[in-house]
């Protein structure tokens, strides 16, 4: 049976995951991606029931869900079998800062919880001003986000805007109009080539080894190499489009690029 709104969610990434708990709204929620850790009881409190780009459909449909949450055509697949199970699936695909915002008050009105969704939004967006707003040294520091190492890809949207937000310049903005992975593939010289002054590396769920990125042929050159700048923010704060990384993740962000003012 359907219910609006709906009372059994799965929830297969973790970005809409964070969001339910922040709108009072986690009792409807029966089933969530292995890598939701945000906030902390949903690791005691839900059952998992999906990786990234694979789920245990049996299990999904066992729980019954009125709605599953997806994100992206990485997903497809699982909410191709879903969608042919008869499920009721709706697919987020926020690349950017507008795009998340426009997720939170998406889910608040599937919920029921349109108020405060937009009072969340506009809570977030007051936060992200007011960091924006706030005095740095000039010149600008040059950043270069890594999102994965082999090969190398950059430019993922909303870090690029948080770099720039948090008073940074981005090493390679034009790519981070490009929203599939593999169109922000890019040769090492690349970024030798742009010299950033930080490097921010990421690698979606695996431990960062600075002496790699050290190591790399010809980077022993770029500012951010010399001066021993190359600095790890966790995955689970930054490469989900969603509260996460425009709290934590920002604020991670502007700890690595001014670390004598945070």
């Amino acid at each position: 049976m359907r219910h609006f709104p709906p009372r059994r969610i799965v929830c297969l990434t973790e970005e809409t995951v964070e969001t339910l708990y922040l709108l009072g709204e986690q009792d409807r929620i029966v089933g969530v991606s292995g890598y939701a850790v945000r906030p902390p009881q949903v690791r005691r409190e839900k059952p998992r029931v999906a990786a990234f780009i694979s789920a245990d459909i049996p299990k999904i449909l066992a729980l019954e869900p009125d709605l599953v949450l997806a994100f992206s055509d990485i997903q497809a697949d699982i909410v191709a079998d879903l969608v042919r199970a008869g499920v009721d699936v709706h697919v987020f695909n926020q690349r950017d800062i507008a795009g998340i915002m426009a997720m939170i008050r998406t889910l608040g009105a599937m919920v029921g919880a349109a108020e405060r969704a937009d009072q969340l939004a506009t809570s977030f967006e007051q936060r992200l001003a007011s960091i924006a707003a706030t005095p740095r040294p000039q010149p600008k520091p040059k950043v270069y986000f890594e999102e994965w190492d082999d090969p190398l890809i950059s430019g993922i949207g909303w870090v690029s805007e948080l770099i720039e937000i948090a008073g940074g310049e981005d090493a390679l903005p034009g790519l981070r109009l490009q929203k599939a992975a593999k169109d922000r593939i890019i040769a090492p010289e690349i970024v030798r080539d742009a010299a950033p002054d930080v490097i921010l590396a990421s690698w979606c769920g695996k431990k960062v080894v600075p002496d790699r990125i050290r190591n790399r042929p010809g980077w022993n050159d770029i500012p951010a190499v010399r001066n021993d700048r190359i600095i790890e923010i966790k995955s689970t704060i930054i490469l989900q489009p969603g509260p996460a990384a425009l709290t934590d993740g920002l604020d991670a962000i502007v700890a690595a690029l001014w670390p004598s003012v945070s």
